[in-house]
């Protein structure tokens, strides 16, 4: 299995540590949307995808249960499952989340499907078995805790990227602690995207609505995406910035744009029974997808984050004045390069520079 060397893991964390210290002035926290492309059988069948969302500084204490981040900490991504016992959300740490390792150093450029479910497996029998004997790992039909780890072996992501505050993230941390975690699974109105729209709605409060039109009431990834988007462009004080997470190649096909709900009944094959059985359905369905079912947000050149180049999702895009931020220019998101190289923002600084020409 191919290993990102040594010399740039310890870049990748000196780089990081010097950024949190650098921005450790700022009030600002940082979180991010995750909408996930939808993959193999079930994403053909329902080419929605899913949505998680990532905190900068909030941690999984366990899987149920969340608290502060501490420093040298990359936070967790947290969203709603069917199929984990009856838990309404899981918590689970952003390099584990996207690679099922504890170590960016063990992440794996590429996989097959013997890696990916030996990685699982260890990463299960390692932190996963809190949950309980109830979580099946998971198969064809239903999901499991296989769902919970390593999803760029299975999809590529795009991170909407947001400036919270640290009040914020103390009151979420609170109210998610409190109330029980009690599954509210259900996939029309209640699923993933409706658990991140509850949170967005949390932080920037009557913002994020349910309507008849479009997707028919229901809340889909790209609809949730767009609408935090659309908010961002009223409210630039957020500072959204879009991030690509690349799948990781080699365990299966590369994953599939996320649809809204028109979009999927119209531009694959149900439109044809649906027009057969009822044209009028159809012709609405259609004019939903041309009037209100197309979201453009994603911009073309979108900056990609191979593994050591997460760091880009922790720190503040615009921090506060200091006299150093001139020369960090900690706003400027990390520029990776396909081979994984170290961000634009290490080299944007004489010391970062020169430790990157040192371990390259």
């Amino acid at each position: 299995m191919p290993l990102m060397r040594t010399p740039r893991t310890f870049a990748f964390f000196l780089e990081a540590s010097i950024l949190l210290f650098f921005s450790s002035t700022c009030c600002h926290a940082q979180a991010a949307l995750l909408m996930e492309e939808p993959y193999g059988f079930f994403g053909t069948v329902n080419p929605t995808g899913h949505t998680a969302l990532y905190f900068a500084h909030i941690c999984a204490e366990t899987p149920t249960k969340l608290r502060r981040c501490e420093p040298g900490e990359m936070g967790s991504v947290i969203s709603r499952y069917s199929d984990v016992s009856d838990y309404d959300w899981v918590a689970i740490p952003l390099i584990p989340y996207l690679y099922s390792v504890d170590d960016i150093a063990d992440a794996p450029a590429r996989v097959n499907r013997a890696t990916v479910n030996r990685l699982r497996d260890e990463y299960h029998e390692a932190h996963l078995l809190g949950l309980g004997e109830k979580v099946p790992k998971g198969g064809f039909w239903h999901g499991g805790w296989t769902e919970l780890i390593g999803l760029a072996y299975e999809r590529r992501m795009y991170a909407f990227r947001f400036d919270t505050t640290e009040a914020q993230d103390d009151e979420f941390i609170a109210r998610m602690n409190d109330k029980k975690n009690k599954s509210h699974f259900q996939l029309l109105f209640n699923n993933c995207s409706d658990f991140s729209r509850g949170v967005l709605n949390q932080y920037f409060p009557h913002a994020f609505g349910r309507g008849i039109f479009p997707d028919a009431g229901m809340t889909t990834p790209k609809q949730i995406a767009y609408k935090l988007e659309r908010y961002s462009h009223k409210h630039p004080e957020i500072h959204l910035e879009i991030f690509e997470i690349p799948q990781v190649p080699g365990n299966r096909r590369l994953s599939h744009a996320n649809k809204s709900i028109s979009e999927s009944l119209i531009t694959t094959a149900y439109a044809v029974p649906i027009a057969i059985l009822n044209p009028y359905l159809a012709g609405g369905l259609f004019l939903d997808y041309v009037v209100r079912g197309r979201y453009h947000m994603i911009p073309k050149g979108t900056q990609k984050l191979m593994p050591e180049g997460l760091i880009a999702l922790t720190y503040p895009a615009e921090p506060a004045e200091n006299p150093l931020s001139a020369s960090v220019q900690v706003h400027s998101a990390a520029e990776v390069s396909g081979k994984g190289g170290i961000s634009s923002a290490a080299t944007a600084h004489p010391v970062l520079k020169e430790v990157v020409a040192t371990h390259e």
